[in-house]
């Protein structure tokens, strides 16, 4: 499997303002280890997780309505405008990155956060058809295909996409706490077993979870390159399934500063949650920055520009503290 470069620190994907140009010259700047391509949701429709994403489906158009997003007969003025965000954001990012030399990192929804978030054309969600969540999966898996693609012969220096499934929905989809369209029902738990077999349709994807009970034992088995999630929401009761992940060389992103305005501690306190975290699981220190990634906790669409800027440079800077001296970082942690 392929690994992220070692000890860095990266961003989840969402950014505040509607400036796509300086949010990818922050995100070069601050996060130049493993630099991503930056969302800005407060652009409107289409620049949203879900548009964004829907975007890409191979042959299946969408369209606004009410509720949200619905698959419509053909494409549209909503798809078409998800269709312009992302062609000025790579458009931005050839200008500003056309030199970049290394890693880069693409967030895309993930396919179970997709379809329950997406309608049918007459009906209820995407998720509550089991026909329907397939042809999703695979109309997005050949869109995100085609995105890299594009990524790479825009930014021929790209030595590698890191692709990131963000599935926020993901713990409800396995509980069947999703809800149906209509709001007064629940949609049935889906088994484990179809969600590891979608997954395995991505090439190697780190899968984005910021919401409680990751399902970290069901990721590690579908083969996922690592998994992000946010720092205080780890417990000690996933140790078990963190040790595991770990064994089987999985990378592990951590959200270690919040995604809104605080004031931020230094980083060695920033980065005490992960090197903890290796204490607790009994691993040799010097194995921390190879297999964990430092980040915000979460998006910064919420944020300030100065913030966002800042909180990127803090991950940045506890990493070099995971490779540089991880002990030294617990003891002054």
């Amino acid at each position: 499997m392929s690994t992220v470069p070692m000890g860095q620190a990266t961003g989840i994907g969402s950014h505040p303002g509607e400036d796509h140009l300086e949010a990818i010259r922050v995100v070069f700047g601050e996060v130049p280890g493993l630099p991503y391509l930056p969302e800005l949701p407060a652009r409107g429709v289409g620049a949203d997780m879900v548009g964004r994403t829907a975007g890409l489906l191979v042959d299946l158009p969408v369209e606004v309505q009410p509720s949200g997003w619905r698959l419509s007969d053909r494409p549209g003025r909503d798809h078409q405008r998800a269709l312009d965000h992302m062609r000025r954001d790579l458009d931005g990012l050839e200008e500003i990155a056309h030199d970049h030399a290394g890693p880069l990192k693409l967030q895309v929804c993930g396919p179970w956060t997709l379809a329950g978030a997406i309608e049918l054309k007459h009906g209820d969600k995407v998720l509550a058809d089991a026909g329907a969540v397939r042809d999703l999966t695979a109309s997005l898996a050949q869109g995100v295909a085609d995105h890299c693609a594009e990524v790479r012969r825009r930014l021929p220096g790209v030595t590698e996409i890191v692709l990131q499934l963000d599935e926020p929905g993901l713990p409800g989809v396995l509980a069947g706490t999703v809800p149906t369209a209509s709001g007064f029902g629940r949609l049935a738990a889906v088994e484990g077993w179809r969600v590891e077999e979608s997954l395995r349709l991505f090439d190697a994807p780190v899968v984005h979870c910021c919401a409680p009970s990751v399902p970290f034992a069901l990721l590690r088995s579908a083969g996922v390159r690592g998994v992000s999630v946010d720092a205080s929401l780890v417990r000690r009761r996933d140790d078990d399934a963190l040790g595991e992940l770990f064994e089987a060389g999985m990378v592990l992103f951590m959200g270690v500063v919040p995604g809104r305005e605080t004031r931020l501690p230094g980083p060695a306190a920033i980065a005490g949650p992960a090197v903890e975290l290796w204490r607790r699981l009994g691993f040799a220190p010097d194995r921390l920055a190879t297999q964990v990634v430092l980040t915000p906790s979460c998006g910064l669409a919420g944020a300030t520009p100065r913030y966002a800027r800042a909180a990127l440079a803090a991950c940045e800077k506890a990493a070099q503290v995971l490779r540089d001296d991880p002990a030294g970082g617990r003891q002054a942690g």
